[in-house]
């Protein structure tokens, strides 16, 4: 397991590439997008010269992580040779299929294929190959060369093998790695994303304004950051299309997504992407600064 393939060079999938050259694998970054393409290697140096501005890596370490990358904007041309492919493109089911489908169709046949998916399907995903078998979900947690998880996810026909390899495969990476099984959110979102929800609608509902939801979480429940703060990092949209997963798989009325949310979505308030969502980011400072429409 040498050769890695990374497909989408958005926040995750460039996270998912960094991690992986800097403990000395071969990594191929796939998008279409030369553009995205020239970003997310800038922002993996840029988190090099933090590193090394840190004294946690050498100026040596950083150089290697970089020749460690090459990119690509063609699937197949990145695929070639790949030991295994982590899939890290926009969480859309019709997206992930098709990708999966010319993976599938490119890669070598002992190649393992992971999704970086936080609540898709992964035996529906791997329905669409013809390696059912050799699908599993690497669920990457944001920033992925900070945070220490990694959720394994097998589907149905996921192997013991490759849960095994992908298991150890993530401990090489100086990850923890938790094996769940493969229902709409797995662990991480089946659980976050309802006290995300709930705190919109606590929004709403006009019980506490922004600032006030988000303190009583962080000093009352000890969590490092407040869930409307946390649905900005995320993104608004990802939480919408998380909820909406969960909400379809369980049949369940209590994952119906916040009208207030889904507004904000097709409003184009995003969170931190867009520039603005329960809070305004952009603003070159740290601090927390409302968005206009919360402010009192």
């Amino acid at each position: 397991m040498k050769n890695i393939t990374v497909i989408g060079a958005g926040t995750m999938g460039n996270g998912i590439a960094h991690v992986f050259a800097q403990n000395n694998f071969t990594v191929s970054l796939v998008d279409v997008s030369e553009k995205a393409l020239a970003k997310a290697l800038a922002t993996i140096e840029k988190n090099l010269d933090r590193l090394v501005a840190k004294e946690k890596i050498s100026a040596e370490t950083k150089t290697n992580t970089l020749n460690n990358l090459s990119t690509h904007t063609s699937i197949q041309a990145g695929v070639q040779h790949a030991d295994l492919i982590v899939e890290a493109a926009t969480e859309q089911m019709e997206l992930k299929l098709s990708i999966f489908k010319e993976m599938d169709e490119n890669a070598p046949d002992n190649c393992i294929l992971a999704t970086n998916t936080s609540s898709i399907s992964i035996t529906k995903i791997a329905s669409v190959t013809k390696r059912p078998d050799k699908v599993i979900g690497m669920h990457f947690m944001n920033p992925v060369p900070i945070m220490k998880l990694v959720e394994v996810i097998r589907g149905y026909n996921t192997s013991d093998e490759v849960t095994n390899t992908t298991m150890d495969l993530s401990k090489k990476l100086g990850k923890i790695p938790v094996e769940v099984n493969d229902y709409p959110g797995f662990v991480a979102n089946k659980i976050l994303m309802p006290m995300i929800n709930e705190a919109i609608i606590t929004l709403h509902e006009g019980v506490a304004g922004v600032e006030e939801i988000d303190t009583v979480m962080k000093l009352g429940m000890a969590h490092p950051m407040g869930p409307l703060q946390l649905a900005d990092f995320i993104g608004l949209d990802v939480c919408l299309s998380i909820l909406k997963v969960l909400q379809d798989g369980f049949g369940n009325p209590k994952y119906a997504p916040c009208p207030l949310l889904v507004n904000m979505v097709e409003a184009g308030h995003l969170g931190v992407k867009s520039g603005s969502g329960f809070y305004s980011h952009g603003h070159g400072t740290k601090d927390l600064i409302l968005a206009d429409q919360f402010k009192k």
